[in-house]
């Protein structure tokens, strides 16, 4: 029996017989199987998973032409020169073991340099897979420095296809038909991010058999991290932020201060709050988790009185985050860290530019330009400016190394978003202790926010 296998645009086809996770496309008379499934399909037809190269095999009477990958030729690697923690050399070792899988490792715990042992030891062209810009150019700096070689780029910038290439999210789901046979391993970083409807396509209509997934912080609220392990493969190692606190990461203290709206404040917050909550009881609605919400959401476009309720708990909300006694707080603490590196973090950009304007302090949103945020992160580095404030720009994916206190002023329930803030400050600096503060408003869903995104 003869067997043909070839790459098209995201897919496998089959010609010759049936494979399991494939079916017959009328269109091509063949069958067809997402990239996806491209090392399953070998395994079923050869019985191995360790010849991805081979041309044409003869295994039990059964011929089998494989014209899958298309890979870019790739040189012999130069050594990295740096020497791995233990950590890290068992985070490498784990992942060798099936050359699949997730390693989760809190942040500033060195991810990259696993990543790029990895890359090193297998050899093979490489695609990294990134959530933004401020990345792209933090990847290609350090696989620049480790290999000593041109990194490629594709991205809405830059479109240059290397050996060892970085890419956005964006871009790899824009052109996963184009480089989805160029690769063999591809490594996820962020990983949590890749289960999103649109992302998860890069993972499917690549046929790359190695997979590495990277992240501080594994599981989603809308529970999709379920997907990770038929898209990347399962956690392989895990190491928390309290097992290398003091040795490889700075010793760290959570410290809560509570404050109280003014009489003003808190007749708005519960008139506001309590609107939202009357409707949630009348209409009988229960919000147990982000699928909850995100049904009472999609009720709003139909329901004029539960798009009422919505505006009166973001109002309700704003309030808590956003209180006057909050700023009070602030001053204190920026005083008594007057010779610290200070993060400042918060929901809203309304409250970054209060902040900016009233303590002098640089800011960073979403909408600061590329040069102003380099610009202020680079002075930031330097200690010119020993303090900045953001809503989520520097919650993921940026190197802040010379931080050691951070200042949660508001913030959402997301255990997520708690760690990465975290891990701005955790970084080793001599014997300096970090501290991360929140600032919660009293009597508000704030508490309840504080205490779920720091124990669930």
């Amino acid at each position: 029996m003869a067997v043909h296998l070839s790459y098209h645009r995201g897919s496998i086809l089959i010609r010759g017989t049936h494979v399991p996770n494939s079916r017959w496309d009328e269109r091509s008379k063949c069958y067809r199987a997402l990239a996806l499934h491209y090392p399953d399909i070998l395994n079923y037809l050869k019985g191995t998973l360790n010849e991805y190269a081979s041309d044409f095999i003869v295994r039990d009477g059964m011929d089998i032409e494989d014209e899958v990958l298309d890979p870019i030729p790739c040189p012999r690697f130069k050594p990295p020169g740096y020497k791995l923690r233990d950590y890290q050399r068992k985070a490498v070792d784990s992942w060798l073991k099936s050359k699949r899988g997730i390693i989760v490792l809190p942040t500033g715990s060195g991810k990259t340099l696993v990543a790029v042992n990895i890359i090193f030891e297998l050899n093979v062209p490489s695609l990294i897979v990134v959530p933004t810009l401020d990345l792209v150019r933090q990847w290609r700096s350090v696989l620049r420095e480790s290999f000593d070689m041109e990194i490629g780029e594709y991205s809405g910038e830059e479109k240059i296809l290397r050996p060892v290439t970085v890419a956005t999210y964006d871009t790899a789901y824009l052109c996963a038909e184009e480089l989805g046979n160029k690769f063999l391993l591809l490594v996820f970083d962020e990983v949590h991010h890749l289960p999103s409807e649109g992302y998860r396509h890069i993972a499917e209509m690549f046929c790359s058999p190695y997979r590495l997934g990277l992240t501080a912080t594994y599981e989603r609220a809308d529970g999709l991290h379920g997907e990770l392990p038929r898209l990347v493969g399962g956690v392989v190692f895990e190491e928390k932020v309290s097992r290398l606190s003091g040795k490889h990461l700075a010793e760290y203290s959570l410290k809560r201060i509570y404050t109280e709206l003014t009489d003003e404040e808190k007749i708005e917050y519960k008139k506001n709050y309590d609107y939202y909550r009357n409707y949630l009881r009348t209409h009988n609605i229960s919000l147990r988790s982000a699928r909850d919400f995100k049904f009472f959401i999609m009720r709003t476009g139909r329901d004029p009185e539960a798009r009422k309720a919505l505006l009166a708990r973001h109002r309700a909300r704003k309030i808590a985050l956003n209180s006057s006694s909050k700023l009070r707080v602030l001053s204190r603490l920026l005083q008594k860290h007057s010779k610290d590196r200070v993060i400042i973090f918060t929901e809203h950009n309304d409250l970054v530019r209060m902040i900016s304007h009233k303590f002098l302090i640089p800011s960073i949103i979403h909408t600061t330009r590329k040069e102003e945020r380099q610009d202020v992160l680079e002075k930031f580095k330097h200690g010119i400016y020993p303090r900045i404030v953001s809503s989520k720009v520097l919650d993921e994916g940026v190197d802040v190394p010379e931080a050691n206190i951070g200042i949660i002023l508001s913030g959402t329930g997301s255990k997520r978003e708690f760690i990465q803030r975290l891990g701005r400050i955790l970084r080793k600096k001599g014997n300096k202790k970090a501290v991360l503060y929140e600032i919660v408003s009293r009597e508000t869903t704030e508490v309840r926010s504080s205490y779920r995104r720091r124990t669930k």
